[in-house]
């Protein structure tokens, strides 16, 4: 662990168009990240569905398993490229299904990944971003969604596969009524977090779906502060012109709540930032 007294700026969540859904290559959003005057850009595109047989289970979503190795050389690239004008971290968002944890942990081996993000993306089956998931259910069936959507956030804490787990209650972008169901897993996930030394990022993506604002709550970082949950920032920028986006504001606010430091990875070796 390393802590550092400068006060760098960062972003380790950026997409580019490999992933079908993101504009822009990945040197526009290094060159962005120079011009907001950033330190660190981390690249950190949808990992393959690697346990589907297909290359490209959805085009619209990921990208396929047979650029994986491209998408790895380019960055490794660009970090030779950028040395000096700024530090390009090699990432990757990945799903997280439980029952396909070791096929992989086995593809992300082989590579030199200077941190793994593990996003929730789908619970029993539908996309967390589906708001018509919540159509006609009661409210206990409410409930139940939202412990199995914290279940699986706390299986993947525990995984050991994660430096990062992303956007951790992402759920309401598109629900925003998610934030009031009341239920004690998402306090127990963040104590699940804190143990194993896990950190969550800010994600202020949640201001381009109907929830506005970031991920998490406010409600959710006070938890994570008294349980010791270590905080990292993203911007989930899949638009180069997001790169960055509102780090000042995360930096003031986790300031207010009582965070005392940031923390970001290179060669999965936490570096802790006061703030």
């Amino acid at each position: 662990m390393n802590m550092m007294n400068s006060n760098p700026k960062f972003d380790l969540h950026t997409h580019h168009d490999r992933c079908g859904h993101a504009r822009g290559r990945i040197r526009d959003y290094i060159e962005a990240a120079i011009e907001r005057g950033l330190s660190v850009i981390g690249i950190a595109d949808h990992s393959p569905y690697f346990g589907s047989d297909l290359d490209q289970l959805h085009p619209k979503i990921a990208m396929a398993k047979s650029v994986f190795p491209e998408y790895i050389n380019e960055v490794l690239e660009l970090k030779e490229t950028y040395s000096g004008k700024i530090e390009v971290l090699l990432g990757v968002e990945s799903d997280f299904f439980p029952e396909q944890v070791e096929i992989y942990r086995s593809c992300f081996e082989p590579y030199p990944f200077d941190y793994i993000i593990g996003s929730v993306h789908n619970v029993d089956g539908v996309s967390i971003f589906n708001k018509k998931r919540w159509n006609g259910l009661t409210e206990q069936e409410k409930i139940s969604t939202k412990e199995n959507y914290y279940l699986l956030i706390e299986r993947s804490a525990r995984s050991g596969m994660f430096q990062i787990l992303g956007h951790i209650d992402a759920m309401k972008g598109f629900y925003p009524a998610f934030s009031s169901i009341q239920t004690a897993a998402v306090e127990n996930t963040l104590r699940v977090i804190g143990e194993n030394e896990i950190a969550i990022e800010i994600n202020t993506s949640g201001k381009t779906k109907d929830v506005g604002g970031w991920y998490p709550s406010d409600e959710i970082l006070e938890m994570a502060l008294h349980y010791g949950v270590k905080v990292t920032f993203g911007s989930d920028a899949h638009d180069p012109h997001r790169v960055g986006d509102e780090f000042e504001l995360v930096q003031q606010r986790l300031k207010e709540i009582g965070f005392k430091e940031m923390v970001y990875f290179k060669n999965k070796e936490r570096m802790n930032i006061r703030i």
